[in-house]
């Protein structure tokens, strides 16, 4: 097995962490205070291709592999994980959903301008009643001969408002449980497409994050992804790759502040030395820095296993559980290294605890992981 980057991932990685430093850092406390999306770094974010990483260039994609999709996330989210979700849900839940499952003229209305950046998606999964168990939908999808009337609501939807597309999961045979549900492209614009308030959220705060409420919203039959009844496989394997997305996302969290952590040991001195020659410091240090390691790792075998078209359900379960967890971890130990700095929002780290912990909450809860990495050792 080969750990070393190509030079290609390496140019991706430097762009990733050029435009983190120079666009997304200046004004990402203010963002994160005043909940402010940030509108034009995801535009300039879709410009330089990071909105369409693993599209093929036939359809306005960068054409990249799942690696490089990994390094820019760690890159982009060690400074703004506001940023690095809306940049994770166009790419691993939007856009290749889309590719992998849609038709020839679903692509070149929808996916090509969400690769472009024209505009962003939004994945349509969650509801008040049916959050990790996708298989409650209330949300329903009536069959009316040439189109599906639209009705139900939509939770915790990321890119709620700022997106023009929506990929959304609905119930249209009861009766056939998971095997009657589908998945519908549905355009913001639609009449009977109502957002809701946005989400005061402890984290991730510039992130735009609503309810959707649908009523009698009228979906043209070749909106639909897939033959009849494929919603629910359509979201499973979408979410598996979404997985690696907010993996990768804790791995960058994690990493931006055990940096930060590392630099602020080097300059703080405490009883007449560098807090980095006392010991105390030196095992948080170590142990951050294992971690962090041991998650990049999974995240990169998750992602070869996608590239190399293998089944990376179990790999991007375990991504997602450790990464997550070393991200809240680490973001506690870097306050800490801080001591009272560490609660100042002006040192960064604090804003990066909060970011911390929703990766442990969507895209399928730690608890609902390991569920789904203990079906797999135990088949």
């Amino acid at each position: 097995m080969d750990f070393q980057l190509t030079e290609e991932h390496l140019m991706i990685q430097k762009a990733a962490r050029d435009f983190a430093i120079n666009e997304l850092l200046p004004g990402v406390i203010e963002r994160d205070e005043h909940q402010k999306f940030p509108a034009e770094q995801v535009k300039k974010l879709g410009e330089l291709g990071f909105l369409g990483m693993m599209v093929s260039p036939k359809y306005g994609g960068a054409g990249l592999d799942a690696i490089s999709y990994v390094l820019a996330m760690e890159e982009i989210s060690k400074i703004d994980a506001s940023a690095s979700v809306v940049m994770s849900v166009n790419n691993s839940l939007v856009c290749w959903g889309l590719e992998t499952f849609g038709t020839e003229e679903q692509k070149q209305k929808y996916l090509v301008p969400l690769a472009t950046g024209q505009i962003i998606g939004a994945f349509m999964l969650s509801e008040p009643e049916a959050g990790s168990d996708a298989t409650s939908q209330r949300t329903t999808a009536e069959d009316r001969g040439d189109h599906y009337l639209l009705n139900g609501t939509k939770n915790w939807i990321t890119n709620g408002n700022s997106a023009s597309v929506y990929l959304v999961m609905a119930q249209t045979h009861p009766e056939k449980g998971s095997k009657g549900i589908n998945t519908l492209i549905v355009e913001k614009n639609m009449p009977g497409v109502t957002i809701g308030a946005k989400e005061n959220k402890l984290g991730i705060r510039g992130s735009d994050t609503h309810s959707v409420m649908f009523q009698d919203v009228k979906v043209p039959k070749e909106n639909r992804i897939g033959e009849d009844g494929f919603g629910f496989k359509f979201a499973m394997k979408t979410l598996a790759g979404g997985r690696i997305g907010i993996a990768s996302q804790a791995l960058g969290i994690a990493s931006g502040a055990y940096e930060l952590a590392l630099k602020y040991s080097r300059e703080r001195k405490a009883f007449g030395k560098e807090i980095s020659q006392h010991q105390a410091i030196q095992f948080k240090l170590a142990d951050m820095a294992t971690r962090i390691e041991a998650s990049r790792l999974l995240c990169l075998k998750a992602a070869w296993e996608k590239d190399h078209h293998l089944d990376y359900t179990l790999s991007s379960s375990m991504a997602k559980v450790f990464s997550s967890e070393t991200a809240m971890w680490v973001t506690t130990e870097a306050v800490q290294v801080h001591g009272g700095y560490g609660y100042v929002k002006e040192y960064h780290v604090e804003r990066l605890m909060r970011d911390a912990k929703i990766t442990q909450i969507y895209e399928g809860t730690s608890e609902v992981q390991r569920i789904v990495i203990s079906r797999s050792i135990l088949a």
